[in-house]
């Protein structure tokens, strides 16, 4: 099934173009930016500040929440005052679970934004069983109710988005079809052909998720959907609730990215527990990583494609020391540019040396395997930590493992009979490359790229490594040069989380030369390993970006929690400013806390509700003695 132009050649997926006020979406339009305002839609003023400093800072499209009449009544003071302002920004109406809201919407404003699992549909987390009799009386009640809306956007010349969110499926998709891409394409899919059917195509489609696997798969799946049906609708990308800080960052990068770079997407939101404004910087980065990328040098045409792109499937390897087989996959620091390597130099990589104890106190993030080059180690190292030499030094000492070229691996030359690391890129692989990885159960391979398509053509090395059925483990190794920290965080994110996706990959490298520090060079490994949930090393956060809908300071209480159980390694914790983000949209999460009233918060355990109406000065507190109660709680441990 295909779901992208090509594996091998950049171009982006053909969409028809939909117009929302006075800009196109779609078809060879740039893609577009957007984000939310977070203000309550009933004080006018701030919504209106809001959406300028938004407009100022890039963004192309302001969606503004409307969950009643009132608040869809005054989106046309909210786009006057804008327009009295010289803003001709398109406005889009979010929209959930009040149709009238919708039609009130459809008549002010450039877009209204529904989404299908509570439209009109029913979300009670109930295990219904329909026979194909009662699951269509079910659709005609939905098109009953859906047809006003898609009559009044056409009388109107507004569009719509369809977006489906992972947490928010009803439950009559869930007892058909599961929590899966697979429902959530249905989903979308039953409300496009109502829209077909009143000849309505002004429209937009999306399928978010917190947990970017879900997210990425169920795009792939959507267009595949649309290639089959002779459908071209125009598609925005987010990872919803992708979080705060570095996280959000790298969460939004990984999914986001991963489909731009098959060509997939005509607008992106990066979606942040944060300013709205804060997001569109980010989403700027994301873009400008595939400037020019159409202009990638030739790769090979895939005839024989073995992934899975529409689940997870892990490439099978070799198992070489902790590297391949079923270990996560690893993560390798570069040293071999340092001047000096000392005790201390290790602390960035997660080792702290006591010097009173005579031992190394290892973290959560503690890098596997470092790379130094000819430097020569003159201290006991950590017993967790590989370090890898450049062949000629390792051959005067026999420490650690050696870093070889094809050329060397390929001479007749005295290894380790435990671990080698073999540099190479896709122009690198010969027949007798081949046949010498095929034997060798110590060899590891450290691939690059030096193709302005680089997600592609080290894709294709995996293809051809699979298709001649040679499972040496692979590190996949990119390198950047005199990046910004933002930058770097971005593009890697990208790069590698696009390839770990699809099952590719038993370790990451990410050479950075005057991009930031080690420290952070690290963290960003571990982040990426943790967005793409391929290595677990922290706690997860799947919160969501502040609305007008939200029913407490989002930022300050992700903060609160997060400095309270950030050491809780594995533990998924949902902070939803609502109930129409959660209990649904935390789909994933082990607990979850959800603004349920003005200053009140219930608790759930996954989506069970645990405790009611906590007032929010406790709230934290009563979710500690939850995780406690249920044994994910573990105290947090000092330096020793």
């Amino acid at each position: 099934m295909r779901y992208c132009n090509s594996l091998t050649r950049f171009s982006r997926f053909n969409t028809r173009k939909v117009r929302v006020g006075n800009v196109f979406f779609g078809a060879d339009y740039p893609i577009r930016i957007q984000s939310m305002t977070t203000k309550n839609t009933m004080d006018t003023e701030a919504t209106v500040e809001e959406s300028i400093r938004m407009i100022n800072a890039g963004c192309e499209l302001v969606r503004i929440t409307a969950p009643s009449n009132k608040e869809a009544e005054n989106l046309k003071l909210i786009k006057d005052k804008l327009t009295l302002m010289g803003f001709e920004t398109p406005i889009v109406a979010d929209i959930h679970y009040t149709p009238n809201a919708a039609e009130i919407a459809a008549k002010i404003v450039d877009k209204v934004r529904i989404n299908p699992g509570n439209y009109a549909d029913k979300k009670r987390f109930e295990q219904i069983d329909y026979t194909d009799e009662s699951y269509q009386l079910e659709l005609d009640r939905i098109k009953q109710k859906f047809t006003p809306l898609v009559q009044a956007c056409k009388e109107q010349g507004t569009a719509m988005r369809i977006g489906t969110n992972h947490g928010s499926l009803s439950d009559r998709i869930l007892s058909r079809y599961g929590d899966t891409p697979k429902g959530m394409v249905e989903s979308a899919m039953e409300f496009i052909k109502i829209c077909q059917e009143e000849d309505f195509h002004d429209i937009i489609l999306s399928m978010k998720a917190s947990n970017t696997r879900v997210m990425v798969y169920a795009y792939r799946l959507l267009v595949s959907e649309m290639i089959n049906n002779n459908m071209n609708y125009p598609l925005h990308l987010g990872v919803t609730e992708a979080g705060e800080g570095e996280d959000g960052r790298i969460k939004s990068a990984v999914g986001i990215g991963s489909l731009l770079a098959d060509g997939i997407g005509d607008t992106i939101r990066v979606s942040l527990t944060e300013a709205p404004e804060f997001e569109i910087p980010v989403a700027k980065i994301l873009l400008s990583h595939f400037d020019g990328i159409e202009n990638h040098e030739e790769i090979n045409e895939i005839k024989d494609n073995p992934l899975t792109p529409f689940s997870y499937k892990k490439r099978e390897t070799n198992t070489v020391l902790n590297i391949g087989g079923k270990n996560p996959p690893i993560v390798t620091l570069d040293f071999s540019t340092k001047k000096h390597i000392t005790p201390a130099s290790f602390f960035a990589l997660g080792y702290s040396y006591s010097v009173p104890l005579d031992k190394w106190h290892i973290s959560e993030m503690a890098a596997d395997y470092v790379f130094v080059g000819d430097h020569e180690i003159d201290f006991e190292v950590p017993g967790t930590l590989g370090v890898i030499y450049n062949y000629k030094t390792w051959k005067k000492h026999k420490k650690g493992y050696p870093y070889l070229s094809v050329k060397e691996y390929l001479g007749d030359l005295e290894c380790s009979n435990k671990l080698n690391i073999v540099y190479a890129c896709l122009t690198d692989f010969s027949e007798s490359l081949k046949t010498k990885l095929k034997a060798d159960k110590t060899a590891v391979l450290l691939i690059d790229t030096h193709n302005k398509n680089g997600i592609a053509d080290q894709r294709r090395l995996f293809i051809d490594l699979i298709n001649h059925d040679i499972k040496t483990p692979v590190i996949i190794g990119r390198s950047y040069q005199n990046f910004s920290e933002s930058q770097l965080q971005i593009f890697a994110s990208i790069d590698l989380g696009s390839l770990l996706l699809d099952g590719l990959g038993d370790g990451i490298f990410i050479y950075a030369e005057n991009c930031g520090s080690d420290q952070m060079i690290n963290s960003l490994s571990f982040g990426i390993l943790q967005a793409t949930r391929t290595r677990i090393s922290k706690t997860e956060y799947i919160s969501c970006p502040s609305c007008g809908r939200t029913l407490f300071d989002l930022e300050e209480t992700t903060a609160k929690i997060r400095k309270e159980t950030d050491h809780l390694k594995g533990v998924k914790i949902g902070i939803m400013g609502c109930i129409v983000n959660g209990p649904g949209e935390m789909a994933d999460a082990d607990y979850g806390y959800v603004g349920t009233g003005k200053g009140k918060i219930t608790l759930y355990k996954e989506q069970k509700v645990v405790e009611k109406n906590i007032p929010e000065e406790r709230a934290v507190k009563a979710l500690i003695n939850l995780i406690k109660l249920n044994g994910d709680w573990v105290e947090k441990q000092g330096l020793n």
